[in-house]
């Protein structure tokens, strides 16, 4: 007698498949639309996020997204990018890589990308203009769908989509993300008049950096306007390229050596604003009952300073977020969204620790 066969239907095989994707390696679209009941037009358009998902109800979307997270979905990059017509890559363009401005803001371009499904290619230039350009044509070589610049001027016509985060010059076809430095200045001015000081030191930035000139006249047209007279000898450069707090620590002691008193100092960010606090007390004055202190961008290590850093806080997450929404939407030219010339944002004081009035009597001469 021939051995008996157990038949399988057709139930059985597609319970065995779910298992397996549940468990093993990730499904595909059609165990998906067996599961759900759903065509798979409408499920890839769902988890593509095309505009023609707009059509399907929320309800039917949610039922799709927790399939595709129960099942372990993941879609084909390499048949996504051809059916596109993309990479799904995007360059970013930074000056360097440390703690504070450009890190804050890389995580919010992360955030974004990631969310709409793309990676990035990541280049630092150190404000070397060569490098700029050959990094712009290497990312065109690459097929890059978009750039994003970080405080870094194109030398190049891009044809590809491109957004420039606190880029001070307009340039044609490109959207600039940039903070609203008037109004950044003008808050830690008025919290510095505010309490009593008139005699003001200010830390600019390096020469370099894209914030510096547009941030200087900030300061000029707010110090007018709070009748403060800007003393030259008060005023300091970073010098060098390092990102470290050095720069600031030099530039603090050169305004000691011009000696002339002063009861507040305003830096060009919290990295320069950590290393002027370290030639202070090294010079025997106190933070802040000798010399009150602002930084500017609020990077993480303020808030565990001794003292915890008055600051100027920039939304540097916000601002990376906005760059690459801004990019995708280029990107996939949806009619909706048209690209904008300048995305302003607004900044915030954060007052801690190293600012008060300022002492009765003025700081002698050392």
């Amino acid at each position: 007698m021939a051995p008996s066969s157990k038949k399988v239907n057709k139930s059985d095989k597609t319970d065995l498949s779910d298992a397996t994707s549940r468990h093993g390696a990730p499904a595909s679209l059609a165990t998906l639309s067996a599961h759900l009941g759903l065509s798979v037009a409408a499920i890839s358009r769902v988890l593509n996020g095309v505009p023609a998902a707009k059509s399907i109800p929320k309800t039917t979307q949610d039922r799709i997204f927790a399939a595709a997270k129960e099942f372990n979905y993941r879609p084909n990059a390499l048949a996504r990018s051809l059916r596109h017509g993309r990479s799904m890559m995007v360059g970013v363009l930074v000056p360097e890589v440390s703690e504070g401005y450009a890190t804050l803001v890389l995580a919010g371009i992360e955030q974004g990308l990631l969310q709409s499904g793309y990676i990035y290619f990541l280049i630092s230039h150190h404000h070397r203009s060569e490098l700029i350009e050959r990094a712009q044509s290497l990312l065109m070589e690459r097929s890059v769908d978009g750039i994003i610049a970080i405080d870094t001027i194109m030398p190049l016509h891009s044809r590809l989509p491109t957004i420039t985060v606190s880029c001070p010059d307009e340039q044609e076809g490109v959207t600039n993300i940039m903070l609203n430095q008037r109004r950044a200045v003008e808050l830690a001015l008025d919290h510095l008049v505010g309490l009593g000081h008139r005699e003001i030191a200010i830390i600019k930035g390096q020469s370099f950096s894209s914030d510096t000139e547009p941030r200087w006249q900030a300061i000029r047209h707010a110090a007018s306007r709070a009748q403060i007279k800007l003393n030259p000898k008060l005023v300091a450069q970073l010098e060098g390229d390092a990102p470290s707090h050095e720069p600031g620590y030099f530039a603090a002691q050169r305004l000691l050596a011009s000696d002339t008193p002063f009861t507040a100092l305003f830096t060009f960010n919290d990295v320069s604003a950590i290393g002027a606090i370290r030639a202070l007390r090294e010079a025997g004055l106190r933070v802040p009952q000798d010399v009150s202190v602002v930084g500017f961008d609020d990077v993480q290590s303020a808030a565990f300073q001794n003292p915890s850093l008055t600051t100027v806080r920039q939304p540097l997450r916000t601002m990376g977020m906005l760059a690459a929404e801004a990019l995708v939407r280029q990107i996939t030219a949806h009619p909706d969204h048209p690209p904008s010339k300048q995305l302003v944002v607004d900044p915030e004081l954060v007052v801690r620790e190293s600012t008060c009035p300022p002492p009765a009597k003025k700081r002698a001469k050392s």
